[in-house]
Protein backbone atom coordinates (compact mmCIF):
# COMPACT_ATOMS: atom_id res chain seq x y z
CA UNK A 1 0.00 0.00 0.00
CA UNK A 2 2.10 3.22 -0.98
CA UNK A 3 -0.84 5.97 -2.00
CA UNK A 4 -3.41 6.42 0.18
CA UNK A 5 -5.75 7.55 -3.07
CA UNK A 6 -5.88 4.42 -4.50
CA UNK A 7 -9.02 2.34 -3.44
CA UNK A 8 -8.52 0.80 -0.58
CA UNK A 9 -8.10 -3.25 -0.20
CA UNK A 10 -9.69 -4.62 3.02
CA UNK A 11 -7.29 -7.30 2.64
CA UNK A 12 -4.64 -5.44 2.43
CA UNK A 13 -4.90 -2.95 5.20
CA UNK A 14 -5.70 -5.61 7.38
CA UNK A 15 -2.21 -7.29 6.88
CA UNK A 16 -0.20 -4.01 7.02
CA UNK A 17 -2.11 -3.41 10.57
CA UNK A 18 -1.24 -7.45 11.30
CA UNK A 19 2.35 -6.32 10.67
CA UNK A 20 2.73 -3.34 12.99
CA UNK A 21 0.25 -4.56 15.52
CA UNK A 22 3.40 -5.85 18.08
CA UNK A 23 4.46 -2.48 19.29
CA UNK A 24 1.48 -0.37 17.62
CA UNK A 25 0.92 1.60 21.02
CA UNK A 26 4.49 2.03 21.27
CA UNK A 27 4.92 3.42 18.11
CA UNK A 28 1.89 5.91 17.87
CA UNK A 29 2.82 7.10 21.07
CA UNK A 30 6.00 8.46 19.62
CA UNK A 31 4.97 9.35 16.48
CA UNK A 32 2.15 11.93 18.19
CA UNK A 33 4.38 13.24 20.49
CA UNK A 34 2.42 11.44 23.64
CA UNK A 35 -0.67 13.45 22.33
CA UNK A 36 -2.46 9.94 21.36
CA UNK A 37 -3.43 9.87 24.91
CA UNK A 38 -5.13 13.47 25.51
CA UNK A 39 -6.70 12.39 22.27
CA UNK A 40 -7.96 9.13 24.12
CA UNK A 41 -8.88 10.92 27.64
CA UNK A 42 -11.09 13.13 25.26
CA UNK A 43 -13.05 10.87 23.18
CA UNK A 44 -13.87 9.30 26.78
CA UNK A 45 -14.93 12.34 28.36
CA UNK A 46 -16.99 13.25 24.66
CA UNK A 47 -19.00 10.12 24.25
CA UNK A 48 -20.11 10.39 28.30
CA UNK A 49 -20.69 6.64 28.30
CA UNK A 50 -22.83 5.16 31.69
CA UNK A 51 -22.32 2.01 33.55
CA UNK A 52 -24.38 -0.84 31.67
CA UNK A 53 -24.16 0.56 28.53
CA UNK A 54 -23.51 -1.23 25.05
CA UNK A 55 -20.83 0.35 23.23
CA UNK A 56 -19.12 -0.56 19.81
CA UNK A 57 -15.55 0.38 19.73
CA UNK A 58 -14.59 0.16 15.95
CA UNK A 59 -10.99 -0.23 14.24
CA UNK A 60 -10.18 -0.80 18.39
CA UNK A 61 -6.65 -2.08 17.23
CA UNK A 62 -5.27 -3.34 20.56
CA UNK A 63 -7.87 -2.47 22.77
CA UNK A 64 -5.79 0.88 24.15
CA UNK A 65 -9.44 2.83 23.07
CA UNK A 66 -11.42 0.51 24.79
CA UNK A 67 -10.08 -0.09 28.88
CA UNK A 68 -11.66 3.17 29.44
CA UNK A 69 -15.06 2.47 28.35
CA UNK A 70 -15.00 -0.99 30.23
CA UNK A 71 -13.25 0.87 33.49
CA UNK A 72 -16.84 3.35 33.66
CA UNK A 73 -18.63 0.22 33.57
CA UNK A 74 -19.69 0.00 29.99
CA UNK A 75 -19.86 -3.27 28.72
CA UNK A 76 -17.62 -2.64 25.49
CA UNK A 77 -16.85 -4.91 22.60
CA UNK A 78 -13.16 -4.08 20.76
CA UNK A 79 -13.74 -4.53 17.10
CA UNK A 80 -11.81 -4.77 14.35
CA UNK A 81 -10.58 -6.59 10.70
CA UNK A 82 -6.61 -6.89 11.57
CA UNK A 83 -6.56 -10.55 13.16
CA UNK A 84 -3.39 -9.65 14.39
CA UNK A 85 -3.98 -6.10 16.26
CA UNK A 86 -6.88 -8.26 17.92
CA UNK A 87 -4.75 -11.20 18.84
CA UNK A 88 -2.22 -8.84 20.24
CA UNK A 89 -4.36 -7.22 22.40
CA UNK A 90 -6.58 -10.54 23.82
CA UNK A 91 -2.87 -11.39 25.15
CA UNK A 92 -2.87 -7.75 26.87
CA UNK A 93 -6.77 -6.89 27.78
CA UNK A 94 -9.66 -8.94 29.55
CA UNK A 95 -12.08 -7.72 27.05
CA UNK A 96 -14.30 -8.87 24.30
CA UNK A 97 -12.41 -8.96 20.88
CA UNK A 98 -14.40 -8.95 17.74
CA UNK A 99 -13.28 -9.53 14.31
CA UNK A 100 -15.12 -7.66 11.80
CA UNK A 101 -15.39 -5.53 8.72
CA UNK A 102 -16.63 -1.93 9.42
CA UNK A 103 -18.93 -1.88 5.67
CA UNK A 104 -19.98 -5.66 7.29
CA UNK A 105 -20.31 -5.53 11.02
CA UNK A 106 -21.12 -8.74 12.56
CA UNK A 107 -24.22 -7.46 14.91
CA UNK A 108 -27.89 -6.78 14.83
CA UNK A 109 -29.61 -3.99 14.26
CA UNK A 110 -29.80 -1.39 17.14
CA UNK A 111 -27.53 -3.59 18.91
CA UNK A 112 -25.42 -0.80 20.81
CA UNK A 113 -26.41 2.29 22.66
CA UNK A 114 -22.97 3.96 21.39
CA UNK A 115 -20.40 3.67 18.77
CA UNK A 116 -17.09 5.03 18.65
CA UNK A 117 -13.76 4.93 16.01
CA UNK A 118 -10.71 6.48 16.60
CA UNK A 119 -8.07 7.22 14.23
CA UNK A 120 -9.92 3.67 12.14
CA UNK A 121 -12.69 5.11 9.70
CA UNK A 122 -9.79 6.91 6.99
CA UNK A 123 -8.40 3.34 6.72
CA UNK A 124 -12.14 1.71 5.94
CA UNK A 125 -12.43 1.57 2.07
CA UNK A 126 -15.80 3.16 1.96
CA UNK A 127 -15.82 5.17 5.16
CA UNK A 128 -19.80 6.47 4.35
CA UNK A 129 -20.95 2.28 4.11
CA UNK A 130 -18.83 2.35 7.49
CA UNK A 131 -20.72 4.94 8.99
CA UNK A 132 -24.00 3.98 7.25
CA UNK A 133 -23.58 0.41 9.41
CA UNK A 134 -22.29 2.24 12.54
CA UNK A 135 -25.82 3.86 12.56
CA UNK A 136 -28.04 0.58 11.77
CA UNK A 137 -26.06 -1.13 14.61
CA UNK A 138 -26.61 1.61 17.02
CA UNK A 139 -30.08 1.75 18.93
CA UNK A 140 -32.58 4.59 18.21
CA UNK A 141 -31.64 7.98 19.76
CA UNK A 142 -27.84 6.31 19.85
CA UNK A 143 -24.81 8.02 19.96
CA UNK A 144 -21.79 8.52 17.28
CA UNK A 145 -17.89 9.22 18.17
CA UNK A 146 -15.14 9.42 15.24
CA UNK A 147 -11.35 10.64 16.55
CA UNK A 148 -10.13 10.86 13.48
CA UNK A 149 -7.09 13.58 12.26
CA UNK A 150 -7.82 16.21 10.63
CA UNK A 151 -6.56 19.71 9.13
CA UNK A 152 -5.04 22.26 11.28
CA UNK A 153 -6.90 26.01 11.18
CA UNK A 154 -3.91 28.13 11.37
CA UNK A 155 -2.28 27.87 8.42
CA UNK A 156 1.33 28.64 9.42
CA UNK A 157 0.71 25.50 11.75
CA UNK A 158 -0.54 23.62 8.94
CA UNK A 159 2.42 23.87 6.38
CA UNK A 160 4.35 22.94 9.64
CA UNK A 161 2.05 19.53 10.49
CA UNK A 162 2.26 18.47 6.31
CA UNK A 163 6.05 18.84 6.26
CA UNK A 164 6.21 16.56 9.89
CA UNK A 165 3.75 13.65 7.92
CA UNK A 166 5.84 14.17 4.72
CA UNK A 167 9.37 13.90 6.40
CA UNK A 168 9.43 13.41 10.22
CA UNK A 169 7.04 10.59 10.82
CA UNK A 170 8.22 8.30 8.27
CA UNK A 171 11.97 8.60 9.75
CA UNK A 172 10.39 8.17 13.25
CA UNK A 173 8.56 5.20 12.47
CA UNK A 174 11.64 3.70 10.94
CA UNK A 175 13.24 4.17 14.60
CA UNK A 176 10.18 2.29 16.75
CA UNK A 177 7.58 0.27 13.96
CA UNK A 178 8.14 -3.67 13.07
CA UNK A 179 6.97 -2.42 9.65
CA UNK A 180 7.87 1.25 8.81
CA UNK A 181 6.53 1.19 5.31
CA UNK A 182 3.05 1.07 6.88
CA UNK A 183 3.53 4.67 8.32
CA UNK A 184 4.30 5.96 4.74
CA UNK A 185 0.85 5.05 3.44
CA UNK A 186 -0.24 6.24 6.71
CA UNK A 187 0.80 9.31 6.66
CA UNK A 188 -0.60 9.95 3.51
CA UNK A 189 -3.93 8.60 4.45
CA UNK A 190 -4.01 11.54 6.61
CA UNK A 191 -3.25 13.91 3.97
CA UNK A 192 -5.60 12.72 1.73
CA UNK A 193 -8.40 12.53 4.46
CA UNK A 194 -11.19 15.42 4.25
CA UNK A 195 -11.43 18.19 6.62
CA UNK A 196 -13.66 18.79 9.56
CA UNK A 197 -16.62 20.60 7.34
CA UNK A 198 -15.92 17.50 4.79
CA UNK A 199 -16.02 14.95 7.09
CA UNK A 200 -19.10 16.34 8.92
CA UNK A 201 -20.89 16.04 5.17
CA UNK A 202 -20.16 12.36 5.31
CA UNK A 203 -21.44 11.61 8.27
CA UNK A 204 -25.26 13.36 7.89
CA UNK A 205 -25.32 11.78 4.85
CA UNK A 206 -25.27 8.11 6.20
CA UNK A 207 -28.31 9.59 8.18
CA UNK A 208 -26.76 10.42 11.11
CA UNK A 209 -28.15 14.06 12.79
CA UNK A 210 -26.93 16.67 15.21
CA UNK A 211 -23.54 16.38 13.52
CA UNK A 212 -20.61 18.64 15.17
CA UNK A 213 -17.33 18.60 16.11
CA UNK A 214 -14.31 19.67 17.98
CA UNK A 215 -10.90 20.23 17.21
CA UNK A 216 -8.07 19.07 19.39
CA UNK A 217 -4.45 20.24 19.36
CA UNK A 218 -5.30 22.81 17.12
CA UNK A 219 -7.36 21.11 14.26
CA UNK A 220 -4.92 18.03 14.04
CA UNK A 221 -7.47 15.98 15.58
CA UNK A 222 -11.47 16.56 15.73
CA UNK A 223 -13.72 14.60 17.27
CA UNK A 224 -17.34 14.56 15.15
CA UNK A 225 -20.26 14.09 17.68
CA UNK A 226 -23.46 12.86 15.98
CA UNK A 227 -26.91 10.93 17.26
CA UNK A 228 -29.25 8.42 15.37
CA UNK A 229 -32.98 10.18 14.57
CA UNK A 230 -35.18 8.50 16.95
Amino acid sequence: MSRADLDKQPAEVAAMFDAVARRYDVTNDVLSLGQDRRWRRAVVRALDVRPGERVLDLAAGTGTSSEPFAALGARVVATDFSLGMLRTGARRRALPFVAGDATRLPFADGAFDAVTTSFGLRNVSDPAAGLAEMLRVVRPGGRLLVCEFSAPTWRPFRTLYREYLVRALPALARRTSSDPEAYVYLAESIRAWPDQRGLAATIRAAGWEDVAWRDLTGGVVALHRAVRPS
